[in-house]
């Protein structure tokens, strides 16, 4: 492999329409040889935000992370490490697990929920899986995009990035969510 998404937002194009990665910004948190992993940032998961009040006490909106192991909590946290068990996505933010960590941080005042995203499952590839995709143009690499990953987001974002891009971009960003009523 000779090039890694690592650390870039995908957006999809509407060829990819009717499933979850439809109109989908996707930050790829890792890319190897082995495959990839990333979280959808603009899919809000009301079932799953009900299910995390209850755990937590107060309400926050959880993010589809994307379609596998979505019984599985992330966490992308802008600030200092709280878990020993993370990983770094750059100098401000980081992913997390540690569902016990976060609820102390954030019980403790260590930790502001703005400064929270919440996902449920997670977007995976297995190897070779992305760069086929890729190649197909399934999706179109952002290499530079100022983006607070815990910030709330929706379908706005997907267009908003895409009317940023210009050019054919401009175009995709304002067809129909189903493109064959374009």
């Amino acid at each position: 492999m000779n090039y890694s998404c690592k650390g870039k937002i995908l957006i999809s194009t509407p060829d990819i329409s009717g499933d979850v990665f439809s109109r989908s910004v996707v930050l790829i948190i890792e890319h190897n040889e082995n495959g990839a992993f990333g979280l959808i940032l603009n899919k809000k998961n009301p079932h799953a935000s009900e299910i995390m009040l209850h755990l937590l006490g107060f309400p926050v909106e959880v993010y589809e992370g994307g379609p596998v192991e979505s019984d599985k909590t992330f966490f992308i946290i802008n600030g200092p490490k709280i878990s020993e068990f993370s990983i770094e996505i750059n100098d401000n933010y980081y992913l997390t697990e540690d569902e016990n960590a976060v609820i102390k941080a954030v019980s403790l005042g260590d930790l502001e929920i703005e400064n929270l995203k919440i996902f449920s499952g997670y977007s995976g590839w297995a190897a070779l899986q992305l760069e086929t995709e890729l190649n197909a143009k399934m999706w179109t690499i952002v290499e530079v995009y100022n983006l607070d990953y815990t910030s709330p987001n929706d379908q706005n974002l997907w267009r908003n990035i895409m009317q940023n891009l210009g050019g054919e971009y401009l175009l995709w960003a304002n067809s129909p969510e189903d493109i064959s009523m374009n």
